[in-house]
């Protein structure tokens, strides 16, 4: 079988939902003057407020910690389990964002998936440019695997999910010495590509609300300096696939990032990876944070619940998953 009839197989389609189409007319609407801006540091302070407007739960709590020596937060819904939890990297480009900004996202997972979740506040360029933020994602698995935790869930968004795949790529190849068992990641449309090669910074340029090639470009360079942006740790396209824990992503068909999903979940089948990539007809990057106002966010959402519950559950019904 080629790999195009296996990708075939594992790419589920999600139709637009009509009573979302409004709500996303109204987004692209508000952000078509703002698209491509040149991101400065002062954006910050937006962004977090961005996240902060996230629709929050009420059955979560949430707690400041410090887990392998890497501040963060963790969220905490009504029920969890002792010994497995959620490493949740946030998103942001590499520039912004903070754990307390994406309390009430992560708590919307951590709710769904039955357990806790803890969410690194890694260091952000360009104060601090790669490795920096790979590093303390590395920090943070071996603290939540010192800690006792035996069962960890990797989520991630954006470029927290270039940061998940980089790190359960490291998990796979054994850089990371760790008694606990990786069960598999989910993430929202991930930044896999920093050469930003992929053919949809050309053929959704337009759909895209948000950004453009040379906006992205300019952020990737803040964040690389002088780094090689093939370098695996830059770049999950680039890295180890083989052996990897089962990968799940969801994205959006109008998103300049689209390719870089579809061309990692391509990349992984043919290594061998049990990956699946849902494609959500007509929705912008970051649309399962618009929770509430569109189905399909509460949709993705839940389909990242069922994941994560069953890998996690998964280790105790079966210790051969183990091997």
């Amino acid at each position: 079988m080629s790999t195009s009839d296996s990708l075939e197989k594992v790419v589920v389609i999600h139709p637009l939902d009509p009573a979302d189409a409004p709500v996303i007319a109204q987004i692209r609407s508000a952000t078509r003057a703002q698209k491509g801006a040149p991101w400065r540091i002062e954006a910050r302070k937006f962004y977090d407020e961005l996240l902060e407007g996230v629709s929050p739960r009420n059955d979560v709590t949430f707690e400041p910690a410090t887990v392998g020596g890497v501040p963060g937060l963790w969220v905490r819904p009504a029920s969890s389990r002792s010994d497995e939890a959620i490493l949740h990297v946030h998103g942001g480009w590499f520039v912004s964002g903070t754990a307390t900004a994406y309390r009430h996202l992560v708590g919307h997972i951590a709710a769904r998936a039955g357990t806790k979740a803890f969410v690194p506040d890694y260091r952000l360029a360009p104060e601090h440019p790669f490795p920096a933020a790979v590093d303390d994602a590395l920090a943070t698995y071996r603290g939540m695997d010192d800690s006792g935790i035996r069962r960890i869930a990797i989520t991630g968004d954006s470029a927290g999910g270039n940061l998940a795949l980089v790190l359960a790529s490291c998990v796979a190849g054994k850089a990371v010495s760790a008694k606990a068992l990786l069960v598999g990641a989910a993430v929202l449309s991930p930044v896999t590509d920093l050469t930003l090669s992929g053919a949809t910074y050309e053929t959704r340029a337009e759909a895209d609300p948000y950004f453009t090639r040379q906006q992205v470009a300019e952020l990737v360079r803040s964040y690389l300096g002088s780094a090689d942006a093939n370098d695996p740790l830059a770049s999950p396209l680039q890295g180890r696939l083989s052996g990897l824990a089962p990968i799940r992503i969801h994205v959006g068909d109008d998103e300049v990032l689209l390719d870089d999903s579809r061309r990692y979940v391509e990349r992984a089948i043919a290594a061998g990876v049990d990956a699946r990539l849902d494609l959500w007809t007509g929705m912008p990057h970051g649309f399962p944070a618009i929770i509430g106002p569109i189905k399909a966010s509460a949709k993705a959402l839940d389909a990242i619940g069922t994941f994560l519950t069953e890998r996690l559950q998964a280790d105790i019904r079966n210790p051969l998953s183990r091997a």
